[in-house]
């Protein structure tokens, strides 16, 4: 019995001693303290354009340069798989300490534990830099899971040449078309093989949703509990009715981009086909840099409505992992980050906004070139995505809206039809997340 004893006492006492050398071991890696007391972060980064990824090496060299006992390790991350890439190393105990990434694709991460709530850690510069509009787009529940960092408007990119002679009027943030002004114009540009403007809508649902608040559009109503219903409703139909009369009654339109992507739309741009083309704002980089000798193009604002030019947003975020045991260190780094000198280089890098009003004040973004003043104009207009925080929104989207959009668009079916299937079948889908 004592024999026995003494080899359990000393299987226990081996496998104790194995385990202190792999959680020492473990300290040593990245997002943890090395053996020199020195705390490592990884910052995975989702910065793809060449200016962009070097504004963030150069920030995080600076940082490295000043905090010698906080080291920060740059991970390159990408656009086309971070929500798979986050959820399989959230699930394996492996996730990046700082998290770039977008707000639309934070609610399952914030639901689900695996993103720290900043509430308490931000600190009073930061969180009172960044208007309240673009916190909510971070907001689930009664946590804050994500610093909004930059941002980017739907705008027109137009042929300058093609509005000069044509003799429309050019409309400016103060004084912008109506969706009914812009319809007009569209078919006044078209004609002898040209269209007015073509709607690259690969993926109709976030640019419907997102310029439909102009008009009033909400789509998602929330009630007091809490739960969220779709409702189609008359400013929901503006935008929709705006494109897919411009495709099929005016053929001001073409119903060839309908199935684009915004680049794809590029080379008929440069080549006179279509006189506008509804982008993203961050899309000036690839005109700038792809546009053949000569080409003149201008950025304008996208139509406006009864809420003006109101439109939904999903800015990129940075979020903190919530098993990092280095909140505190990973939060310094942000405020560093996020300076708002540093946010300008951010947003330069991107050819986006910043979220910031230091930052959106800086003589760089309100030059002409390149459309810049004409973006800034637009950052006080910016609102959180209608879909932001409703759970069920990527299956409503994909198997529901997608289709059913892409078929109104097309001419398949009605405005009835669509607002049916969207409501009928969507409600459907949201009913399942909300028992």
């Amino acid at each position: 019995m004592r024999t026995r004893t003494r080899t359990r006492t000393g299987t226990r006492t081996a496998t104790l001693f194995a385990a202190l050398a792999l959680l020492l071991a473990g300290c040593s890696s990245g997002g943890d303290g090395a053996d020199d007391g020195r705390i490592t972060l990884r910052f995975q980064s989702l910065a793809w354009q060449e200016e962009s990824v070097e504004a963030n090496k150069e920030l995080v060299r600076e940082w490295n340069a000043t905090h010698p006992d906080v080291r920060v390790e740059y991970v390159q991350g990408s656009w086309d798989s971070v929500h798979d890439q986050l959820l399989t190393s959230f699930e394996g105990g492996e996730a990046p300490d700082i998290i770039h990434d977008a707000s639309d694709d934070l609610a399952d991460f914030a639901y689900g534990g695996y993103l720290a709530d900043l509430s308490g850690l931000l600190p009073e510069r930061l969180k009172s830099d960044i208007p309240g509009r673009s916190w909510e787009t971070v907001t689930f529940g009664d946590g804050v899971y994500g610093v909004p960092f930059l941002q980017e408007p739907r705008v027109l990119i137009a042929n300058a040449d093609l509005l000069r002679t044509s003799g429309v009027r050019v409309p400016t943030p103060e004084h912008p078309w109506t969706w009914a002004e812009f319809r007009q114009v569209t078919k006044r540009l078209s004609g002898d093989g040209r269209y007015g403007v073509a709607w690259p809508l690969k993926e109709p649902v976030s640019a419907t949703l997102n310029l439909s608040l102009s008009s009033g559009g909400r789509m998602f109503h929330r009630d007091a509990d809490g739960k969220v219903t779709v409702r189609f409703e008359e400013g929901d139909e503006v935008m929709p009715r705006t494109v897919h009369d411009q495709v099929g009654t005016d053929r001001s339109a073409s119903s060839d981009t309908l199935g684009s992507g915004g680049s794809d739309t590029l080379p008929g741009f440069f080549a006179g086909k279509y006189a506008m083309v509804p982008l993203g704002f961050s899309y000036r980089q690839q005109i700038e840099q792809q546009a053949p000798e000569g080409f003149d193009w201008q950025v304008l604002p996208a139509p406006a409505g009864t809420e003006g030019l109101a439109q939904g947003v999903s800015p990129q975020t940075l979020s903190i992992a919530e098993d990092t045991p280095y909140k505190k260190e990973a939060v310094a780094f942000l405020d560093f980050l996020l300076q708002p000198d540093n946010m300008v280089r951010l947003a330069l890098g991107d050819w986006m906004l910043p979220t910031g009003t230091r930052a959106l004040k800086d003589p760089a973004l309100h030059t002409d070139e390149d459309g810049w003043a004409t973006g800034t104009a637009l950052a006080g207009h910016l609102r959180s995505a209608p879909a932001q925080s409703v759970r069920g929104y990527a299956e409503w989207k994909d198997k529901v809206a997608t289709p059913a959009l892409q078929e109104y668009y097309s001419g398949a079916i009605g405005m009835a039809e669509l607002r049916g299937r969207l409501e009928e079948d969507g409600n459907l889908v949201l009913a399942r997340y909300q028992r």
